[in-house]
């Protein structure tokens, strides 16, 4: 069954430039303007991923992310502009999955999209490659370009977490409640900073300059390979 997507974006242009974008993927799409005509679809039909617009002509966003969180945990990628950062952080709190900023890139819009809707089997794999890197979790072998790398058991959980995460951005305090999991009472964000720092200089040619574990600021981290 090809997978449910709801647009809710009230600029009838770009909502249409989106289904086209995607088009290719055999998706299913519903498309609306507001939150109006929204409600009633979520009620009759069952979605696999919902892109929402931040600023509708008939609420917010994020509002309407709490209001879908109470009743369903479909994946949401909200839609925002570049200078509402706080937006962003205020959309992830509410239950986003992950954000996408105006103007964005056909290529970038059809990676997250891939990654919401990416199986629940194939993120906990336990063996995963992508770019150089060749990760076994369950050996705990990890390689880069074939050379073995040394990483700690907390290394490890954050790399495993960010790489079935693959380009989605994870705020700081859920990769804090997953990687130290129900320890966080004695676990502060200097923690994972200090773990991020260890993983660059043992994965990134130039730790300084991050190419695969980049920093969203304000948010969180996300892991990022691109093809060559």
């Amino acid at each position: 069954m090809n997978p449910n997507l709801l647009i809710i974006e009230d600029d009838r242009k770009l909502n249409d430039g989106i289904r086209l974008a995607l088009k290719g993927n055999s998706y299913t799409f519903f498309q609306c303007q507001t939150l109006r005509e929204a409600r009633p679809l979520l009620r009759e039909h069952r979605f696999d991923l919902i892109l929402l617009d931040v600023n509708l002509p008939d609420g917010n966003g994020i509002d309407f992310v709490r209001e879908i969180r109470t009743r369903s945990q479909t994946p949401i990628i909200l839609i925002t502009v570049n200078s509402m950062e706080l937006d962003i952080v205020t959309g992830l709190d509410a239950g986003a999955n992950d954000y996408i900023t105006k103007p964005f890139s056909l290529m970038v819009l059809r990676a997250r999209v891939a990654v919401q809707l990416r199986p629940q089997t194939e993120r906990t794999a336990s063996h995963i490659r992508t770019g150089p890197f060749d990760f076994d979790f369950e050996k705990m072998e990890f390689r880069k370009d074939g050379r073995l790398i040394e990483l700690s058991k907390t290394e490890q959980r954050l790399l495993r977490v960010l790489c079935e995460n693959k380009e989605a951005t994870l705020k700081r305090s859920y990769l804090i409640d997953t990687v130290w999991q129900g320890d966080t009472e004695y676990v502060d964000e200097h923690a994972l900073t200090v773990t991020v720092k260890r993983l660059r200089d043992k994965l990134e040619e130039d730790s300084g300059n991050p190419r695969y574990l980049k920093t969203v600021y304000g948010i969180g981290y996300t892991w990022s390979v691109k093809a060559p």
